[in-house]
């Protein structure tokens, strides 16, 4: 019978269970690479003049889930994002546990992140309203978009794209014996090209954390349709997740039983060969030929009462 993956509290991006570690070093690590992605993704974009392409502030975004990654996934697994982390744990590849955990890291980091971004625009005078500035790059629908998207379109988008980043992520993550920089590459390009679209059409982040971050320090609009980036994404992670959980049960290797079953169906009419030609070194040679011939003859009257004989 096909089992289930056990879970894992981390992974190396090559795909093979991390050495123990802490919880309390595994939760520093999500947070402070949710920290720096919340600094890189609204940063750029928010000092970015004019604010007229979306593909620096993707590039950054991008660039900065690589380097997060490769610095801190063989502590964590660095998924910084929690619809990355809930798609593990309906893949069976983290502990629910550990998954709130890590939910809670990643919202810390980037609240910490947003609120020194802020700070920083508090500084300066020529941004008199600083909370204006944070809605440059919160996310939002309808007329707070900027192409004006509505409801559906977005949804549809988040959702869509953290079905893609997810499973990104897992299959990558996933390569026994893979070097250490493929998912890192492949999450940071992913979250490079979803972005140039997701910007382009509401500020769409595809990382629940981020959103909260970005709307906190925005006005109210922004928290009032929070929770569209909120279900969206984490509806995506949680398709990859069971998709990729049924995959691996499904994929599993033949049960042992089986494998036996075979050995025994080729291996038997070997094994009294065996037998009869160790006896015959030792006995005469008419004690081994009547020998060899009874073992023919029950091997025979085998086949015959288990039908492989007509």
């Amino acid at each position: 019978m096909s089992t289930p993956v056990p879970a894992r509290d981390a992974l190396q991006p090559g795909g093979t269970p991390a050495a123990p570690t802490g919880l309390l070093p595994r939760l520093a690590a999500e947070a402070f690479g949710s920290l720096f992605l919340a600094v890189a993704g609204l940063g750029v974009p928010l000092f970015s003049i004019p604010q007229s392409s979306p593909v620096p502030s993707a590039l950054a975004a991008g660039l900065a889930v690589t380097a997060a990654m490769l610095a801190f996934g063989h502590i964590s697994g660095g998924h910084f994002n929690p619809a990355i982390t809930l798609g593990h744990l309906l893949a069976g590849r983290i502990r629910a546990g550990a998954a709130a955990a890590y939910a809670a890291a990643q919202l810390v980091g980037a609240l910490m992140g947003a609120l020194a971004l802020f700070g920083i625009l508090r500084t300066l005078p020529s941004i008199p309203d600083s909370r204006t500035a944070f809605d440059t790059v919160a996310a939002g629908f309808g007329e707070h978009s900027i192409i004006q998207a509505p409801l559906a379109a977005v949804v549809l988008l988040e959702l869509l794209g953290a079905v893609i980043i997810v499973a990104v992520f897992l299959g990558a993550s996933g390569r026994d014996g893979g070097a250490r920089t493929v998912a890192p590459v492949a999450v940071g390009l992913s979250f490079a090209a979803l972005l140039q679209v997701g910007q382009s059409v509401g500020n769409l982040p595809f990382n629940p954390a981020r959103a909260v971050a970005s709307a906190v320090f925005s006005s109210g609009w922004a928290v009032e349709q929070l929770w569209v980036f909120l279900v969206a994404p984490l509806a995506g992670a949680a398709i990859a997740g069971l998709v990729f959980r049924i995959g691996e049960v499904t994929g599993s290797p033949a049960p042992v039983a089986d494998v036996e079953a075979a050995g025994h169906d080729t291996g038997a009419d070997d094994d009294a060969d065996d037998d009869a030609d160790a006896v015959a070194v030792n006995e005469p040679a008419a004690a081994a030929a009547a020998r060899q011939e009874k073992a023919r003859g029950v091997s025979e009257a085998q086949e015959f009462f288990d039908g492989k004989r007509s």
